[in-house]
């Protein structure tokens, strides 16, 4: 079982500092000495007897892509992530319309193929996130649908050089983000999460609670409720591996918060009010692009995101195409 993963290279990867960005694990080559059929059951003992080699590859690199394993279902996705053992983060105060498929598995955003999910990282918009992400590709795209990666770092030393001022001012004043919810979800929005799937409740007053529980101010509406969220940092320092990171939802709330509710210059600004200048989110929006990996889903795809380290996005795509998520505390 030692040799059962294997470190393979595939196009689209980047290195830095010799590290690949993901790292790629594929079961050992027909005929190892070790090597027996993939399969579900073989694969979670060996992510068990093997975590402290996995997790140890996730700190180094960020990402790795569990490829060529034989997953087809949700329910053998979930053995997998139960095989990791990291706790399951409950879905409170996210935008994103998710569906629960079964277990600690959901659906991934859920807004149509033609709309493009900005770079963010997960839950950036509230103090509450997850640590890791499991993304799971059920079906495989028609076409287009990557979920492209970038590392965090990268990102913020890139702004500190091109921006210094401006990347000062996020860091004295941080961020707020303001959302308005409908009462149910909206499908047709990537931040379609209405409030009572926002706050997992249909009571308002628990609503409130887990509102304030979070930081958040919640404002209720004719039809809904608004939440404002902040000033809540953007960048933070990873204790972890000793840098800044990029930690926030800037430029995916000022170039994709948007909906029938929502006017994405609106839903974020700087921690005192101040409007964020168009020019450099759109600067920062060309370094994401230039500096993401996007590896094309196969079925059976599984990507591990430290979300400290990573953002990630959503490309649009032809149906079908199903990916699935499960998010880690």
């Amino acid at each position: 079982m030692a040799d059962f993963f294997t470190e393979i290279r595939i196009p689209h990867q980047k290195f830095y500092s010799s590290a690949p960005f993901p790292s790629v694990l594929s079961p050992a080559p027909a005929g190892a000495a070790t090597s027996q059929p993939a399969s579900t059951s073989l694969l979670v003992r060996s992510v068990k007897a093997q975590r402290p080699y996995l997790e140890s590859l996730l700190h180094r690199t960020g990402a790795v892509l569990l490829r060529g394993f034989g997953l087809s279902t949700a329910e053998e996705f979930n053995e997998v992530v139960d095989a990791f053992g990291f706790e399951e983060l409950p879905y409170v105060g996210g935008a994103a319309p998710r569906t629960n498929v079964c277990g600690r598995v959901f659906t991934a955003n859920e807004s149509p193929p033609d709309q493009k999910i900005p770079f963010h990282h997960e839950m950036a918009q509230v103090p509450e996130f997850p640590s890791k992400l499991f993304f799971f590709c059920e079906v495989e795209p028609g076409s287009g649908g990557e979920t492209p990666i970038v590392l965090s770092h990268i990102v913020y030393e890139r702004m500190k050089e091109r921006y210094p001022d401006f990347v000062q001012r996020l860091e004295e004043h941080g961020l707020i983000y303001t959302r308005v919810l409908g009462e149910d979800d909206d499908p047709s929005s990537p931040i379609g999460r209405g409030w009572k799937s926002t706050f997992l409740t249909d009571d308002k007053s628990i609503a409130e609670k887990r509102a304030a529980n979070l930081g958040m101010k919640l404002e209720w509406t004719e039809d809904g409720a608004k939440t404002i969220m902040g000033p809540i940092p953007a960048i933070k320092f990873d204790s972890s591996r000793s840098r800044k990171i990029w930690f926030n939802s800037m430029v995916a709330a000022y170039t994709g918060w948007k909906d029938s509710r929502n006017d994405p210059v609106k839903a974020v600004t700087f921690g005192n009010g101040d409007p964020l200048p168009s020019n450099v989110i759109y600067e920062c929006l060309r370094i994401l692009e230039e500096e993401c990996v996007a590896v094309p889903w196969r079925k059976g795809d599984v990507l591990l995101i430290d979300n400290w380290a990573v953002l990630h996005s959503r490309r649009s795509f032809t149906p079908p195409r199903r990916v699935l998520a499960s998010l880690c505390k």
